[in-house]
């Protein structure tokens, strides 16, 4: 039973994978542990936010990192860094960037949502959103043409639910960046390397300690020292708002040591195998069409892909969808190819034997299901 039911709430399986309205991560004991016994104790904060950032920095290689509460505060975090630098008058003007250098260039297929509007959290900030290009087409002149002297940031977003063909490299925005003296933001949240776009000569890159790296909800913003400075003065201004406490910093930290350490290879093959389990066990099923995929971004992570052929199971893959969800348990896939009558399974966030429940829900669902009624069948 989940501790959840306590409350007259459904338990949940997640195969959808690390998603904020899931919950983020079901963490590890030891992360768990640090967070109690953090929790238990007093500290002074400023300390132990300096402290937790130097080490993060020194974990993953980076000049300096700063702790956030999620990517999304590291977002705006970083964008009003951009914006104030360290200058307190100007920090606590913030949101207000009247008058200002604000202006933050994004590609306009990088302008998503992810539970709120991107270019509400860029506002968060004091930045004024600028949207390049086309939502399939964003090439340097696009990004040069734009840049003025207005411009305070240019961000890029690594994520699934960007538009990932026709879109400016990351590389050339750097360029771009470096010769106009434009510091470069990285939302990274659900990326699992840790080094990549520092190394490709990002100024600043955010990341998520609730996805990947499966600790509490957290975050960081790791890159240039100066920059990092900045991002931590803003929580004498709209970061107070978005602070986080001791025990998610504790716990990120737990994590962050774990995740580091772990054989991510050999979990990748580990979800591959479970997921080639579940898709043997649907071959039998008429109407479905099941294999494995790999993660739109390019990733490695490979799902159980289950395509729906809607006319001849009688249901829509919608309908499916529905019916694991009002189930209980409750069981939530990933469904951003339902349009196409596509189901995913997430392998990361399933506990061990949730996949054995998925696959008999999935029969219990086909097996109800009506087919239409045509000539031969029904005479």
């Amino acid at each position: 039973m989940s501790v959840y039911t306590d409350l007259g709430l459904k338990q949940v399986i997640n195969a959808s994978g690390k998603m904020t309205a899931l919950g983020g991560s079901a963490v590890a004991a030891e992360v768990a542990e640090a967070m109690a016994r953090a929790a238990r104790d007093y500290v002074s904060m400023e300390d132990l936010f300096r402290k937790a950032g130097q080490k993060v920095a020194t974990l993953i290689g980076a000049e300096a990192a700063c702790i956030t509460s999620g990517a999304a505060a590291g977002i705006a975090i970083s964008i009003a860094a951009c914006i104030a630098g360290r200058d307190l008058a100007l920090i606590e003007r913030l949101p207000d960037s009247g008058g200002l250098r604000n202006e933050v260039l994004l590609p306009k297929g990088h302008s998503v949502n992810f539970g709120a509007p991107l270019t509400q959290v860029i506002r968060l900030g004091g930045g004024r959103p600028v949207e390049v290009g086309q939502v399939n087409e964003v090439k340097g002149a696009h990004l040069q043409g734009a840049v003025s002297d207005r411009t305070a940031a240019l961000l890029y977003v690594k994520s699934h639910h960007t538009v990932q063909k026709g879109i400016i490299p990351l590389e050339e925005m750097v360029r771009i960046g470096k010769e106009k003296g434009i510091p470069v933001v990285v939302d990274a949240a659900a990326e699992e390397d840790l080094r990549k776009y520092l190394d490709l000569g990002a100024d600043l890159v955010i990341y998520s300690g609730g996805k990947a790296i499966e600790g509490p909800t957290s975050g960081f913003i790791c890159g240039r020292k100066d920059l990092i400075e900045a991002c931590q003065m803003q929580y004498r201004g709209v970061g107070r708002a978005m602070k986080i406490g001791k025990e998610g910093i504790l716990g990120l930290l737990a994590a962050l040591d774990r995740y580091l350490n772990r054989d991510r290879l050999q979990d990748a093959a580990d979800q591959r195998k479970r997921m080639e389990w579940l898709i043997a066990g649907l071959q039998d099923i008429p109407h479905l069409e099941a294999g494995l995929t790999q993660d739109e971004a390019g990733r490695e992570i490979y799902r159980a892909q289950i395509r729906i052929d809607e006319k001849g199971l009688g249901l829509t893959a919608k309908e499916v969808i529905k019916l694991l969800e009002g189930g209980d348990p409750a069981i939530y896939t990933r469904n951003h190819f339902v349009n196409l009558g596509i189901i995913s399974i997430d392998p990361r966030p399933l506990l061990p034997g949730q996949e054995a429940v998925v696959l008999r829900r999935l029969h219990e669902i086909f097996a109800e299901a009506t087919p239409p009624c045509n000539p031969r069948s029904c005479g």
